[in-house]
């Protein structure tokens, strides 16, 4: 069945904002909206009209009743790889003129279910979960049960990470991506990952892939915080030998080139570096971060449509593609 088309696409085929978009075709301006012009508002109806799109009339119904409140449950929003995806969850939001609540988790599902619980008692239309599943079969089982009882109440519910929530769910290719950097790294004489937590689904998946892409398993492995900081200190644990390293987040590998540097050596010269996640910023260091790309904007925006358009969970692939820059010696 072909795939109706989205605020996202209009927006995408006519070269502005999902707020923008939402703007013209929805009339969600409000006292402090700028106003849209009139060639940029012919720009979105032309869009609109090639891609015959309709708004969803089911969505904004649901967002019409009831609390029209979205909640958005994530590991930190201070790592942009979480605050695109939240930009994306707000601007459709801002769609349906739905009102948005957000909490960082962490990386504790106990955290995440007790929030959901607020969010149910509170009578939120959507509650979006953004965030790696984890090794604590406990702790998932108790965020399983709140989203089935969330749900129950009339809530709907999406996820971005991997299946195992009774929700909706967007799944990028971690695997696929980490695969990419290790094809991308043969014939590098010494390897090093800086990985995330080993608790995290995402962190196992990546590294699978990885080893798979690269074909043997890598020389050192290091474990570090996904933050700058983490990055940081990993660089300074790394050996001197070390040729290239797959750093699993590019907040961690801006700290981790910043640790490089530190102990003099160059990028690429010594050492190839590689992120995950493509955040605008890495395309300004120097040299720009090689990385595989996720388009973060989008699973937000794609996440809350799910949650207040279909009632049967999805599970649906995010395709990530490897972006080679200086990093790396392009």
């Amino acid at each position: 069945m072909t795939r109706q088309p989205t605020l996202q696409d209009v927006a995408q085929a006519a070269g502005v904002s999902i707020a923008t978009a939402s703007r013209v075709l929805n009339g969600s301006a409000s006292a402090t909206s700028r106003t849209v012009g009139p060639h940029l508002r012919a720009r979105v109806l032309d869009a609109a009209r090639r891609l015959h799109y309709t708004a969803n009339a089911q969505a904004q119904a649901l967002a019409r009743s009831s609390n029209p409140l979205v909640g958005l449950l994530l590991h930190d929003i201070a790592d942009p790889y979480f605050s695109l995806i939240a930009s994306g969850v707000l601007a459709v939001a801002e769609e349906y003129r739905m009102r948005v609540v957000i909490a960082s988790t962490g990386t504790d599902p106990d955290v995440a279910a007790a929030h959901l619980a607020a969010l149910r008692g509170q009578r939120a239309q959507a509650a979006i979960l953004v965030g790696s599943r984890t090794t604590s079969d406990a702790g998932e089982a108790r965020l399983a049960e709140e989203v089935e009882q969330f749900t129950a109440a009339d809530g709907r519910a999406a996820c971005v990470g991997q299946p195992g929530l009774p929700a909706h769910t967007l799944c990028p290719d971690n695997t696929g991506g980490g695969a990419a950097v290790g094809r991308h790294f043969r014939g590098r004489s010494s390897v090093a990952v800086v990985a995330g937590p080993g608790r995290l689904q995402t962190v196992r998946d990546r590294l699978h892939g990885f080893r798979s892409g690269l074909g043997r398993l890598e020389d050192t492995l290091v474990e570090a915080d996904f933050s700058r900081d983490g990055g940081y200190r990993a660089a300074q644990a790394v050996p001197a030998d070390t040729t290239a390293a797959f750093v699993m987040s590019d907040v961690m590998a801006t700290g981790f080139c910043t640790g490089l540097r530190d102990r003099g050596l160059r990028i690429p010269q010594d050492v190839w570096v590689a992120g995950f996640g493509d955040v605008p910023s890495v395309r300004d260091l120097s040299p720009a971060l090689t990385t595989v790309r996720l388009p973060l904007v989008e699973m937000g925006a794609r996440a809350l449509t799910l949650a207040l358009g279909e009632e049967r969970p999805q599970t649906i692939g995010v395709p990530a593609e490897l972006v080679v820059r200086g990093s790396s010696g392009a």
